[in-house]
């Protein structure tokens, strides 16, 4: 049993062949699946999707790249959103230097904003961080009773590190399998109990089907290229990172 800790089922693709999508992946031995919100309304959606099944789970944030359209009481539908049982995590949230679509102040406060919410509700975080490592790094050690996954992990083992010494878990997707990535080399060195995996479906299809719309069910192709890189059994990693899922997101 495989769970996808982060997928985007309300993009058209996934949306509107639900079944299918899910279907799929549990042939492909994933079975859970986390749905996370990137903005206010697709937060809502994500929690739609998730009341209407027992194996499907929500978050509810905003992605640095929404940041600079949030509203004024965006941190009370986060609130209001994480009332509800099937909301499991705060995110996406984070920072975004590569493509820097919000300005990076507003970035820096909505990140802030968020972690602060998880703080008060001890509810874990889902970050994402693209060419912002030291500005990542620092917020978060300004709450360090939060944890959560850095997801679709890109950096390097310096971050890793770092991450993993603030208490967070590591999630590798699709470009784990990329031809000559360097992420093989940093997830060697992220123990077994620290480690998760997840597609970020709709985008980073793993190899064999780069550069094709991605779907939960490669979360199964992701775990099998750390099961390849830790000499280990599909099995050991199928174990290793639900149980790792699990305990973070408080699954029943």
């Amino acid at each position: 049993m495989l769970i996808d800790t982060h997928c985007h089922l309300y993009y058209e693709d996934l949306k509107n062949d639900l079944d299918g999508v899910l279907e799929r992946a549990i042939d492909l031995g994933v079975t859970r699946f986390i749905c996370v919100g990137t903005n206010i309304a697709d937060s809502r959606e994500c929690l739609s999707i998730a009341e209407n099944s027992d194996n499907i789970f929500a978050s509810a944030g905003v992605h640095p790249h929404d940041a600079k359209d949030v509203t004024d009481n965006y941190v009370d539908d986060i609130y209001a959103l994480l009332k509800y049982e099937s909301m499991v995590a705060v995110g996406e949230m984070g920072l975004d230097y590569y493509r820097n679509i919000s300005d990076p102040k507003i970035q820096k406060g909505v990140f802030r904003a968020q972690l602060e919410v998880a703080e008060k509700l001890n509810r874990p975080v889902i970050f994402h961080n693209r060419d912002a490592d030291e500005d990542v790094i620092q917020i978060l050690s300004d709450y360090p009773d939060v944890i959560g996954v850095a997801h679709c992990f890109s950096s390097n083992g310096e971050t890793a590190q770092a991450f993993l010494d603030m208490g967070y878990y590591v999630s590798f997707s699709g470009n784990l399998t990329f031809k000559n990535s360097h992420l093989p080399e940093v997830a060697k060195e992220i123990p077994l109990n620290r480690i998760m995996v997840e597609t970020d479906s709709p985008y980073l299809s793993p190899v064999p089907h780069r550069g094709k719309p991605n779907e939960p069910g490669r979360t199964r192709f992701v775990a099998e290229k750390l099961a390849e890189i830790h000499s280990v059994s599909i099995e050991e990693i199928a174990m290793h990172t639900s149980n790792n899922a699990t305990e973070l997101f408080r699954l029943p």
